[in-house]
């Protein structure tokens, strides 16, 4: 199949952009991985420096209660991780295949029908939101006392939930972006988002208006960045894959719900995995260590954050490959991304654990603190490295929506860490806790990771259907896949 007739080039090259002849598709491909990475990290820098900008201002002007009524309003939108019901990570894997054999017309099938999925969806939420801004009494919700505070508390409600809900359809542009490899195009849209909402809220501070448009600046400006990249991308580079009614297809849909599903399914229970720890330090060792163990788990998951970020361009890199059958390059990349990744976290992950207790005196300057044990900040650190180890394996079996091995990791995980933090809390109190989570990754995430990743290249390889990804299996490798039931 050739350009001409898909927009791409044959599987094994990549366009030049010299107009000499074409480059190697893995040349390419390693060239965009490694600046989707660099811009990864970049973007996130923005992201998390914006709110330290953000906060100054907007606690100063909104005052103590109402900036406290934001914060808890925003709060239930934590179930973001699951509100767009994983379509977000099934358009990403069945657009990287296609974006590796050059099916255009399937992906606009499959881009129309993820919008149609989540637009209605979005459009019910609304409407259930607005009946419930005039019903709900929000002040009582959220024990406001102050009268003016009170007052204005339906439309701080309805302003936070109503942005969250319009950006879950807004989002899916990313995952587009990242799926034909645009990772640096997608995370500048992204750090445009932060540095926006930024600019919106200084103007609105400046300009003393009213306090719920400041929190309207601030909520609305990712939502609005990402309309405006989802309009230039659809009139630009994405304009055949540009969301049409006659292109919505229910046996897409379904299939993509199906695999969203099954994503949604994974997240919930590794959010239930990775956010038990509160619960259970707070019952068996009481709510003062539970805070103390809190705090400390707040510097590693900075460790988790720089992992996640780094290797997220590595899932749509690899649903290319495999697309193509270039088992070779999937190896290849796997190996490099887990030293990089274990490198990157081990030399932070030391230095925390040399440094944990004074920087965390630096940061809390509250002389109650009490001083951490060594050995809890060694056992999170090694954690932190057997995260980054997995990781790059878990992002190729992804690519082909192999996400049963991670059910059975996740869910030993479970089953082996909560007695034992339970048991070890008992006995050696905080360190037991930390010691217990490590020590059940490393006997069950772990190998389910290698266990999937072996799959993954042993199906690559052969192709051997993997998963059933729609009515039919999806074949990986080569010509002989089948991604659709069309």
């Amino acid at each position: 199949m050739t350009g001409a007739a898909t927009g791409t080039v044959e599987a094994g090259a990549a366009p030049s952009s010299g107009g000499g002849p074409p480059e190697p598709a893995g040349v390419g491909r390693t060239r965009r991985l490694a600046t989707g990475i660099l811009s990864s990290l970049a973007g996130r820098a923005v992201g998390l420096v914006a709110p330290l900008v953000v906060t100054p201002l907007t606690f100063g002007y909104l005052g103590a209660e109402r900036y406290g009524l934001w914060m808890a309003v925003t709060s239930l939108t934590g179930m973001a991780l699951f509100a767009d019901l994983g379509l977000g990570n099934g358009l990403l894997t069945r657009l990287s295949r296609l974006h590796g054999t050059g099916d255009r017309p399937a992906a606009a099938r499959e881009v129309s029908s993820a919008y149609a999925v989540l637009g209605a969806l979005t459009a019910g939420l609304l409407v259930l939101l607005a009946v419930a801004g005039a019903t709900v009494p929000w002040a009582e919700l959220f024990v406001v006392t102050d009268p003016r505070v009170a007052a204005g508390a339906p439309a701080v409600a309805l302003v936070c939930l109503g942005a969250f809900l319009v950006n879950v359809p807004l989002a899916l542009v990313q995952r587009i972006q990242y799926a034909h490899q645009e990772v640096t195009r997608s995370n500048l849209w992204q750090a445009a988002g932060s540095l926006s909402s930024v600019a919106l809220v200084g103007v609105a501070v400046a300009a003393r208006v009213d306090p719920v448009l400041v929190v309207a600046a601030a909520v609305g400006a990712v939502p609005a960045t990402n309309l405006v990249n989802t309009v230039a991308y659809f009139a630009g580079r994405g304009r055949d894959l540009r969301p049409r009614r006659r292109l919505v297809d229910r046996r897409v849909a379904r299939n993509l719900l199906r695999l969203g599903a099954a994503f949604c399914a994974l997240s919930v229970l590794t959010s239930a995995a990775l956010n038990v720890d509160a619960f259970l330090v707070g019952r068996v060792l009481g709510l003062t260590e539970a805070a103390v163990y809190a705090v400390v788990l707040r510097l590693f998951a900075l460790l988790g954050l720089f992992v996640t970020v780094v290797n997220l361009p590595l899932w749509p890199a690899n649903g290319e490959a495999i697309a193509r059958g270039d088992v070779r390059w999937v190896r290849r990349s796997t190996r490099r991304m887990v030293l990089v990744s274990v490198g990157a976290v081990t030399l932070p992950g030391v230095a925390l654990v040399v440094a944990g207790n004074p920087l965390l005196d630096w940061w809390l300057r509250d002389p109650l603190f009490p001083t951490v044990p060594v050995a809890l900040l060694a056992a999170l650190a090694g954690w932190s490295v057997l995260v980054a180890a997995a990781a790059p394996l878990f992002m190729a079996q992804n690519a082909v929506s192999l996400l049963g091995p991670q059910f059975v990791g996740w869910a030993g995980f479970l089953a082996v860490s909560v007695p034992a933090k339970v048991l070890l809390a008992e006995g050696y109190g905080l360190t037991g806790v930390a010691v217990a989570t490590t020590a059940g990754y490393a006997l069950t995430v772990l190998p389910a990771a290698v266990v999937g990743y072996r799959r993954t290249l042993a199906a690559v390889a052969t192709g051997t259907p993997v998963v059933a990804t729609g009515t039919r299996k999806a074949v990986v490798g080569g010509e002989r896949r089948t991604d659709d039931a069309d």
